[in-house]
């Protein structure tokens, strides 16, 4: 509890920046979002007034300033707004300058945005006014004394100040997004300002995903779930790419995927958060739905996939979910062409609209709470880094490898570090067949998934049952039962004869039950060579009925040692937390 309170003190508060040239309406939208908002989460500044009442003698003394002295005024009036969100524990709005027409050189001036402001800045919404009616507000303006400039000085200004400040926000941190005119433009802004205040921290993201996860298992959990990703895993293509280069490639200037990620931000929860934004820049709830429909007919996944997930449909006690980084609205349209929608649901990105942004890690944490909350088995499908962390906490996981010149580049380096570094045992699905595989069959073996062997990889349980298994006829079993049968051998001797029995029917029966899988282990003459265990053994746990069970029980822990033991006297002792 002392851990969570010191973190919630130390993160940053939410604070908007709301930014654009001189008449696209900053001040007209605050005062309409004072209205609307609930000022129980939200505080509002109009930058200038700020300004003017943190300067000795107000904003008149203030603009007779060199711009080297506003800067004091301009980092106490941002600190101020800083201060009071923490006191108050709301989110700010504030409505701010990056750059001033300079009227005596007839041109915009270098930008006054400070570094206070970056340090303190979450978000900047940027209003985009086409020019053309920028200069009509100007010149209509009666309430303010604005100096005349042209509509293409208005486009090259506004030009000038997204080229500079989006990259800045890279740069710095902050989520940024061009807001552009319409009707309903105050709505847009207001859901946006919801979501920033909500969604500012990964921990309330997270439990987003997981209540979508509880809402496609429902109240009869599968006793296996497959877990895929996306995008170059259940097909050859990243639908990101495309719907970007193919489909919008003008529609955001100055920003993309490849900046993004390729940021200092890298693959973190705030990269991917700046990518939903990058969409909502794409166009209009309709817009942004055709561009998806668009990309997703030109989407084929690999026949092997479409096979294996009707097959799953088939199963009572097996369903598939695919959680992707990607757009979810793109995948919900290609599932549907190979009439899977209603068979596989999706976790996946792309607008706000659309749900939780999904990342490396939300993808782990999801494969966790599937097998801490349902005591799932859990098998994935990933193609590259992102996708690590399932893969590796999965029961069972298998990589996937598409066509050499388009698969993932850093993935192989990542299997190296997981498979001989961390021990992780995963396989490997190439599609097309004829694909080159990743590193070598002995690290990575290779899987087919449409082939006989890939039952016994991947089972599709039946409804639990009871399964005899005995050892009576075997001359193993007989010598062993006769020193637990004679009258003669007693007290310690005979728990020795108990531990015999179940070291015995562990090695004999268990290893095939359940399966055995390689580990590295030292070699006598000093080199690494490879050993087997029970398959996942240190998941596996060992049930002592006591008292008459213990020692057989010991027996079986002593062939496993890597198990856990518990002791018991009825079934009901066994909880959850113990498997």
């Amino acid at each position: 509890m002392a851990q969570t309170s010191q973190r919630s003190a130390q993160e940053k508060p939410v604070v908007i920046g709301l930014y654009g040239v001189s008449g696209s309406g900053k001040t007209t939208l605050l005062n309409q979002l004072k209205r609307t908002l609930n000022d129980e989460h939200f505080l509002f500044y109009e930058g200038s007034q700020v300004i003017d009442e943190v300067t000795p003698g107000g904003l008149a003394q203030f603009k007779g300033w060199s711009r080297e002295r506003q800067v004091t005024s301009r980092k106490a009036a941002i600190d101020s707004v800083r201060t009071a969100c923490i006191q108050s524990k709301k989110a700010a709005i504030v409505s701010g300058h990056f750059s001033f027409f300079e009227e005596d050189d007839e041109k915009v001036g270098s930008p006054v945005i400070t570094k206070d402001d970056l340090d303190t800045y979450t978000h900047i919404l940027y209003l985009n006014v086409p020019a053309e009616v920028l200069f009509e507000r100007r010149v209509g303006d009666s309430t303010r004394d604005r100096p005349f400039i042209s509509t293409e000085d208005l486009h090259k200004w506004q030009e000038m100040e997204i080229s500079q400040l989006r990259p800045l926000c890279l740069e710095n941190g902050i989520l940024f997004m061009c807001v552009a005119l319409g009707p309903d433009l105050q709505s847009r802004v207001t859901n946006l300002l919801h979501e920033f205040r909500l969604n500012s921290n990964d921990r309330f993201n997270l439990e987003r995903a997981k209540a979508c996860l509880d809402i496609i298992i429902g109240d009869k959990p599968p006793l296996m779930m497959l877990v895929l990703d996306a995008d170059k895993t259940l097909t050859e293509h990243d639908t990101g790419i495309l719907f970007w280069e193919n489909f919008v490639p003008s529609k955001v200037k100055g920003a993309s995927l490849k900046d993004i990620f390729g940021s200092k931000l890298g693959y973190s929860y705030a990269a991917f958060c700046q990518a939903a934004l990058l969409y909502e820049e794409s166009g209009d709830d309709p817009e942004f739905d055709r561009i998806c429909s668009e990309v997703a007919a030109g989407v084929s996944m690999y026949p092997e996939f479409v096979c294996l997930l009707h097959r799953v449909a088939e199963q009572e006690h097996v369903r598939a979910v695919v959680v992707t980084c990607g757009i979810k609205r793109v995948w919900e349209k290609v599932l549907e062409k190979e009439r899977l929608s209603g068979i596989v649901k999706i976790i996946g990105s792309g607008r706000i609209a659309d749900g939780p942004v999904i990342t490396g890690c939300v993808k782990g944490e999801l494969v966790r709470y599937l097998q801490n909350k349902y005591h799932m088995k859990v098998w994935e499908f990933g193609d590259s880094q992102l996708d690590m962390e399932m893969l590796k906490r999965a029961d069972r996981g298998i990589v996937v490898v598409g066509p050499e010149a388009t698969r993932s580049k850093s993935m192989d380096a990542a299997l190296v570090e997981a498979i001989e570094c961390s021990g992780i045992r995963l396989k490997q699905v190439v599609l097309p067949p004829t694909t080159p595989m990743r590193l070598d069959s002995k690290r990575l073996p290779l899987l087919d998934i449409t082939g006989a062997d890939f039952m016994d990889f991947v089972p599709f349980p039946s409804p639990p049952s009871i399964q005899l298994i005995h050892a009576t006829e075997k001359n193993a079993a007989k010598l062993l039962m006769t020193q637990m049968r004679n009258a003669n051998v007693a007290g310690p001797h005979l728990c020795r004869a108990h531990m015999s029995v179940g070291k015995y029917l562990a090695t004999e029966f268990l290893s095939d039950v359940i399966g055995v899988e390689e580990y590295s282990i030292p070699h006598v003459l000093g080199h690494q060579t490879s050993g087997h265990q029970l398959y996942h053994e240190s998941q596996t746990l060992i049930v002592a009925v006591m008292r008459a069970g213990e020692p057989m029980a010991r027996g079986v822990w002593e062939s496993f040692p890597k198990a856990s033991f518990l002791h018991l006297k009825s079934p009901e002792d066994v909880k959850p937390h113990h498997v």
